[in-house]
């Protein structure tokens, strides 16, 4: 297990620091109307700038997507890094388990199984990306598959078994909402659709509150749980040596990040590749495996990427937007290839 110097972790996290705010700074002046960063700074510092439709854009628009865009990044990379630690295996992400399936499935059942009028008026003059009927759906699938992967943690010992019962729990869901949308009408499947692609625009500014609390909550209980994490890359029988209920740490672990993701995907849609290739990221980036600095760095580095995404999928100058799915698939996936070529041997960290 590899530890970096204090020193250089926190040459690293200011570096990572100052990068999320150019990046945010520059997400919030590209579009399909360009405005300057100076202008950006002024409006978010509170001054009065003469062109009153600028600061319109900045702060309804593109201000709440900024930041949902940091909020996604930072939960899917922390819960990511979590999963990766507790099964040891550098393909594992926060969907491992299923709890993005599940809230899929909430959404599917919504969208495609309620099959009515009245449900389908809702949900459009709700807003699809934001509203709260979708949110609640989405909620309540993640956590009946949460409840589902908790009560089979605590009779399953082998973690490796663990996984393989969260693939089939994800394949169950995915095999549901498959037969409901063969019967559903095509309307109907493409609401469903456009929701999978993912959206940060969506999030209105009373969503991004209480999704902010709980982003933030599990980000706090993620770093609290370091040192666990930190034991549990020794192996079980050397964390149950030092004292570490390996029961206990494994429910907390997969809870915080079933929140996280679930949180995610109900005010965001199913977002992928940024839990599996922003932790591998981090590590080869401080080259340490350390969870006390991989925590607050794979934050930063998460919310890197996802503004970088969003920048790109915006296509500057145009008032065309790309599906934040496509684009973080397109990033994502070059990135673990371009990490197992460079260390060849990914289990090295783990």
């Amino acid at each position: 297990m590899m530890y970096s110097k204090p020193l250089v972790s926190l040459k690293a996290f200011l570096l990572l620091l100052a990068a999320v705010i150019s990046l945010f700074l520059l997400n919030l002046a590209l579009g399909s109307v360009s405005i300057p960063v100076t202008e950006v700074a002024r409006i978010l510092l509170g001054f009065e700038v003469d062109n009153e439709a600028w600061q319109n854009i900045i702060l309804k628009i593109r201000l709440p997507r900024t930041i949902t865009a940091v909020l996604v990044g930072a939960a899917l990379s922390v819960g990511g890094l979590q999963m990766q630690t507790l099964f040891r295996n550098p393909l594992a992400g926060p969907s491992v388990l299923g709890i993005t399936a599940g809230a899929s499935l909430g959404v599917a059942a919504i969208m495609l199984a309620a099959g009515s009028a009245t449900t389908a008026f809702a949900i459009r003059s709700l807003g699809i990306g934001g509203s709260w009927l979708v949110v609640l759906a989405a909620s309540i699938g993640a956590f009946l598959v949460l409840l589902i992967i908790l009560a089979i943690s605590y009779r399953i010992r082998d973690n490796v078994v663990m996984l393989i019962v969260g693939i089939m729990v994800a394949n169950i869901t995915i095999a549901v909402v498959s037969i409901w949308q063969y019967f559903s009408d095509p309307e109907q499947i493409q609401e469903y659709i456009l929701w999978t692609f993912g959206s940060l625009g969506g999030v209105t500014n009373h969503q991004l509150g209480v999704l902010s609390l709980i982003v933030a909550l599990g980000i706090v209980a993620t770093f609290l749980l370091s040192k666990t994490l930190n034991v549990l890359l020794l192996g079980e029988d050397y964390a149950q040596s030092m004292g570490l209920n390996v029961r206990i740490s494994r429910m907390l672990i997969i809870a915080v990040t079933s929140v996280l993701a679930g949180a995610i995907t109900g005010f965001c849609g199913p977002i992928g590749f940024v839990g599996i290739a922003v932790p591998h990221l981090t590590r080869s980036f401080l080259n340490t495996s350390d969870h006390r600095v991989l925590v607050p760095c794979c934050v930063l580095v998460g919310a890197i990427l996802m503004l970088l995404c969003d920048i790109i999928s915006q296509v500057p100058g145009s008032s065309t937007v790309l599906p934040v799915n496509a684009i973080t698939a397109m990033i994502g996936s070059p990135i673990v290839i371009w990490i197992i070529v460079k260390r060849r041997n990914l289990k090295s960290s783990f």
